[in-house]
């Protein structure tokens, strides 16, 4: 009797992962490949998107090969991806330039505008604020290419780009689905449509935007190219799929109010679970996006570079051909370790985590700074800072969304990606929320949150919320926030909220 198989492709900044399930929650086999970054100029961040779509087929192609089943066992493949940035397509669909990186900050000056012009506007029916997203880098690519803007007959996301060449789709046919459309600064989000108030004042041609459907929609069938390339059988169903932090909170059984969910990756992304679309008006800081399920939403914040800058502290402060630290692995916990000697608060030492520019609220002019070191402080000092910072700008997201939601109750926060396995971090950022920190039982949930959303289109399942609950299980106790260091770190929290906000000054006045 034949198996049926689900895979599910998470299109990172940095990689791309895919990983092929069992329809039982079992994963057979993963694989992961690198993506370029281009930086061409300073402030310029870019990537291409045949990138995107050769490493899917690479990854894909692994699965299939390493698990040695029959592709015709594969009934659906889903996609997640990056969300904030932007790619572009001509009538066939082919890639008309490189893809716009959410890292790229060229398009600041039409985040100014929007935000001056529009901005209570635009988060009031987007649920987020004016940022370093879809909409200004389309105003951008519009005014300052208007020569490529003329050939782009829609703009899509790397999941869009990937599924829609897969099944040899037309630029008509172009889709996106609605989790990413908070990211827009296009969209009426309570709706699920594009506005057309926004879009005309903003002056966006509506014809460029693509059309808005739900993840489990079947967009298309894999054609006999797409199966040569990714080692399918032609006719596998292919879904809509989602956007990467909606992937990742299905995947974790973030399907309950109050749950709590921690991307701990190159960006560091804190989300919760609400029953309730409440925009962020007056801080402009959270960002409500659409949950896979309907009816929930998941406000949420982040730091563009917040697990970054440990591998950039990493790399700067150690010289790794010069120590017995030869693998990446023990060099974190190394400096996990000197981080766990320093006493809570890093000896008054703080750190803006912010070295491509505050995301949330946005503020494209600040840098990272350390504020307050001595003689005395050592790199444990300076690493621990690092850690803590992240766990202060949590605390600030969390104070906004208690402002705007008294009476949701936080319950807990789940942790994934490569920061979730350092204890010391997780502690210390129960500490500072006072929230216990959970660690699943997988080691990825993008991938597994597309699968599950690929299973929905195959009618396999049938309440996504069921299955993600039942297959996110805790690996090992949660960390418990001791009471003691929870109301220490009160007041360091709000010692760095009033830092950011001087900063921020600092910042404003350099870029004059």
């Amino acid at each position: 009797m034949s198996k049926k198989y689900l895979i599910g492709v998470d299109l990172g900044t940095s990689s791309t992962k895919a990983a092929l399930f069992q329809i039982d929650g079992k994963m057979v086999a993963e694989a992961s490949a690198d993506v370029p970054i281009y930086y061409p100029k300073p402030g310029v961040v870019e990537q291409e998107n045949e990138d995107f779509y050769r490493t899917a087929a690479q990854t894909v192609r692994t699965c299939i090969r390493e698990s040695d089943i029959d592709p015709k066992e594969v009934i659906a493949i889903a996609f997640d991806s990056q969300m904030a940035g932007v790619g572009a397509i001509d009538e066939n669909y082919e890639s008309v330039s490189r893809f716009d990186s959410w890292l790229d900050m060229r398009c600041e000056p039409y985040i100014k505008f929007l935000d001056e012009n529009y901005g209570e506007l635009i988060t009031t029916l987007t649920g987020c604020p004016p940022t370093c997203d879809h909409g200004p880098k389309i105003l951008w690519w519009q005014n300052e290419r208007p020569e490529e803007y003329r050939q782009i007959a829609k703009f899509v996301m790397p999941g869009g780009f990937v599924a829609g060449k897969m099944a040899g789709l037309k630029a008509d046919q172009a889709f996106i689905d609605y989790t990413y459309i908070h990211f827009s600064a296009l969209s009426n989000a309570l709706q699920g449509d594009w506005s057309e108030e926004i879009c005309e004042k903003a002056g966006v041609d509506m014809d460029r935007l693509p059309r808005i459907v739900n993840p489990w929609q079947v967009v298309g069938e894999v054609t006999d190219q797409a199966a040569a390339d990714f080692g399918l059988a032609p006719g596998t169903v292919i879904t809509a799929g989602c956007g990467d932090t909606a992937a990742g909170a299905l995947g974790a059984g973030i399907v309950k109010p109050g749950m709590v969910f921690d991307t701990a990756g190159t960006a560091s992304v804190l989300a919760s679970c609400t029953e309730q679309f409440a925009p962020d008006i007056k801080n402009r800081a959270l960002l409500t996006m659409r949950s896979v399920i309907p009816g929930l939403w998941h406000p949420l914040a982040y730091i563009a570079g917040g697990g970054q800058a440990l591998t950039w502290f990493r790399d700067q402060f150690y010289d790794t051909s010069q120590t017995d630290l030869l693998s990446e692995g023990d060099m974190y916990n190394h400096l996990e370790q000197l981080a766990a000697k320093v006493t809570l608060g890093a000896d008054d030492l703080y750190f803006s985590p912010h070295l491509t520019g505050r995301i949330c609220p946005a503020t494209p002019e600040m840098r990272g700074a350390w504020i307050g070191f001595s003689f005395s402080h050592t790199r444990g000092h300076f690493y621990r800072a690092i850690l803590e910072s992240i766990a202060y700008e949590y605390a600030y997201y969390l104070q906004i969304l208690k402002e705007l939601i008294p009476k949701l109750n936080l319950t807990e926060a789940r942790a994934i990606g490569g920061g979730a396995r350092s204890g010391v971090w997780n502690q210390i950022k129960a500490d500072v929320l006072g929230v216990p920190f959970v660690r699943l039982d997988r080691s990825e949930f993008g991938t597994w949150g597309s699968a599950i959303i690929a299973g929905k289109a195959a009618g396999v399942y049938d309440d996504l919320a069921q299955v993600a609950y039942e297959h996110a299980q805790p690996a090992g106790d949660p960390d418990h926030p001791d009471q003691e260091s929870h109301q220490q770190y009160k007041k360091r929290v709000v010692r760095y909220i009033q830092l950011q906000a001087t900063l921020a000054d600092t910042f404003r006045d350099f870029s004059i």
